[in-house]
């Protein structure tokens, strides 16, 4: 396997890890809210963290393809 075909293998290894997270976080938003109020308090506490992971997981994302794209 030479240097480009292993770069190709770790960033698609990267890509899918990045998918991963996003459909896990979009998992836990799928599951509503608690209807215990304080356990709701803390969830929507979450969400917010849980909004700027998921953007920064997606610029991650887009830069990965973009490298994929130019490798491919």
């Amino acid at each position: 396997m030479n240097e480009i075909d292993e770069e190709v293998a770790k960033l698609r290894a990267e890509r899918d890890r990045l998918k991963e997270r996003l459909a896990a976080i979009e998992a836990d938003y799928r599951k509503g809210l608690d209807p215990d109020s304080e356990e709701r308090a803390i969830q929507l506490e979450n969400a917010e963290v849980l909004a700027g992971i998921a953007k920064a997981i997606s610029e991650e994302l887009v830069q990965v393809e973009e490298k994929l794209a130019d490798l491919g």
